[in-house]
């Protein structure tokens, strides 16, 4: 009779055993798996320029060679925008002006360059007549420059001051960006001494 009852102690105590180790089991198989939840870009970065140079112009300058990108990051300003084959006009005027040594030689400017086509849509008598004028060149001129490399994110809602003494007005964001009422058509790009920003039209001071 004892032994009758220490075998049935003794069962019960295994079958009791296998039971937790089954609940343990069948536990540990149904705990959730943490999955990490996917990363995404802040709202704000989509209203952001891309680091590089941006705009549909950019296509138009030389992937190679003293004109390339690479190549004008070497050269201080009006000698990297002659390696440009967008603003001939521009480099023809800034020698007009007398102008080639001081922006040569400024320190950390801005200059908002005007395509040859946006020369090209003043009436060339005007055109003519401020090329010959030395004096109100120049007043243009520096009204296309500002101290200070004006970085990408920096440029929407900024009203930055010319060398020519007045002020810009810049409005969009993003890569949709306007400077006074020309657009950005190639921005960002870097020469040794300068940032520079394509525009689609000639800036005239107030």
């Amino acid at each position: 009779m004892k032994k009758t009852f220490l075998l049935a102690l003794a069962t019960a105590a295994i079958a009791a055993t296998s039971a937790c180790g089954a609940g343990t089991a069948g536990t540990a198989a149904e705990a959730p798996v943490n999955v990490p939840a996917p990363v995404t870009e802040p709202a704000s970065a989509a209203a952001q320029p891309a680091a590089g140079p941006f705009g549909p112009a950019c296509s138009a300058v030389p992937a190679a060679g003293e004109g390339s990108f690479t190549g004008m990051a070497d050269d201080p300003v009006a000698t990297a925008a002659s390696n440009n084959p967008v603003l001939s006009t521009l480099v023809t005027a800034v020698k007009k002006a007398g102008l080639v040594d001081t922006l040569n030689s400024a320190k950390d400017i801005t200059v908002f360059a005007p395509t040859d086509d946006a020369f090209a849509a003043i009436p060339k008598d005007q055109l003519d007549k401020v090329l010959a004028d030395k004096e109100l060149l120049t007043k243009i001129l520096t009204y296309h420059v500002v101290q200070g490399r004006l970085a990408p994110s920096a440029l929407p809602g900024a009203v930055p001051a010319t060398l020519q003494g007045g002020t810009l007005a810049v409005t969009g964001a993003g890569e949709d960006l306007t400077v006074n009422e020309a657009k950005i058509v190639c921005g960002g790009v870097q020469t040794g001494n300068a940032t520079v920003y394509i525009i689609d039209k000639v800036l005239m001071p107030m």
